[in-house]
């Protein structure tokens, strides 16, 4: 897709920056961050902010104070007493509920939001097929699914030829199934659209496999700013604690197998994953939680685990509790490990240590493995 309207180049390079103070009651919302291009998720868990934040954006709600820019056009500055109205900001908003019109057929849906934004038209034509909704036009939203009707939530808002898509957990109203739906659309969207993307979340698995930047949120505070791999790979920074922390790596498909699984090379790496759907050549990423890896000092002998991994200890993060995160440098990237300190302690282990990375293939969830890097 040419840019979600056949933008002028260079679109797809705008920056957010955002600056908003603004108090409910005992909480107060405080951040400053800027979103560089593409698709950037704000992460933490439910009351830390996230949905206030993204509001204050659309302009659906008017902070205390501060300033939102996006490629230097203001839409708000308090000190300035400058406030855009929603209408006039230029943004797509998806929320979790796809808000359709249900008197109006999918095309009619479709083209609603065309009403309100004159000059530049995006491509009805590419937007359809990227989102797989070309069926669907004549059809009413009661007779879609919960997935089919926030595919064209979503096209509805880039038909809208917005500046910048907002998205408030898209997926939080939808099954696994229907989830695993839409991630794939999201993928597209991040790669080939030239809109950038700020998605509320609180699923690590939808950070992984989306986030290009990942600004974490903790009680009103931006707790960690930085690529997905950093902040997930991070305890002290990941808003939903150790169980939340994961390694996240790119691997190339190299071939599905008749028993059901995927050989993927990572690094030189050979990892089995249960079978995916991209096909073989595909780089993909994939997120593997902390507390699915075991490790071993020598290489173990007589497992059912197909996955075993050599790498040295790079560093060693006891928790508050029990626990404790060993990082491990391999040549397929960073994987974390999820110990108790005790077993830390028997094993001997320290930076600089050999050690190997056990990770069960069925423990690699379907929605942890993204369709494109």
């Amino acid at each position: 897709m040419a840019g979600a309207a056949g933008r002028e180049k260079g679109f797809g390079n705008m920056t957010l920056a955002v600056r908003i103070k603004h108090s409910f009651g005992d909480f107060t919302l405080d951040v400053d961050f800027e979103a560089p291009p593409g698709l950037t998720v704000l992460f933490g868990r439910s009351g830390s902010g996230k949905t206030t934040l993204i509001n204050a954006v659309a302009g659906l709600l008017r902070p205390d104070e501060g300033r939102i820019a996006v490629d230097g056009q203001t839409l708000l500055d308090s000190a300035r007493g400058v406030d855009l109205p929603a209408h006039r900001r230029g943004l797509g908003y998806v929320f979790q509920e796809a808000r359709l019109f249900p008197h109006m057929s999918v095309r009619q849906n479709l083209k609603f939001s065309r009403w309100f934004r004159k000059g530049r038209r995006a491509d009805f034509g590419q937007v359809v097929e990227m989102l797989g909704i070309g069926d669907l036009l004549d059809r009413r939203p009661g007779a879609l699914s919960g997935g089919e009707r926030q595919r064209v939530a979503i096209g509805r808002a880039l038909l809208g030829d917005p500046g910048i898509l907002l998205a408030d957990e898209p997926l939080a109203a939808l099954d696994e199934a229907r989830k695993a739906e839409i991630l794939p659309y999201f993928e597209r969207l991040r790669d080939e659209a030239a809109v950038p993307i700020l998605y509320v979340s609180h699923s690590a698995a939808e950070v992984a496999r989306l986030a290009t930047t990942v600004i974490a949120l903790e009680n009103g505070r931006v707790a960690g700013q930085g690529p997905a791999a950093d902040i997930l790979g991070d305890p002290m920074l990941t808003p939903l604690g150790a169980r939340a922390v994961g390694a996240m790596l790119s691997a190339r498909v190299v071939a599905h197998h008749d028993d059901g699984l995927s050989e993927l090379d990572a690094g030189g790496v050979k990892l089995y994953v249960p079978r995916v759907a991209q096909p073989v050549g595909q780089t993909i990423r994939l997120r593997i939680a902390a507390q699915e890896v075991v490790l071993s000092r020598a290489r173990p002998e007589g497992l059912s685990a197909l996955n075993i991994v050599p790498g040295t200890i790079e560093r060693i993060r006891p928790g508050e509790g029990p626990g404790a995160i060993v990082s491990l440098a391999t040549p397929a990237g960073r994987i974390l490990s999820r110990i108790t300190q005790r077993s830390a302690k028997a094993l001997g282990l320290a930076e600089g240590m050999q050690c190997h990375a056990i990770i069960k293939t069925v423990a690699i969830a379907p929605q942890d493995v993204g369709g494109r890097d």
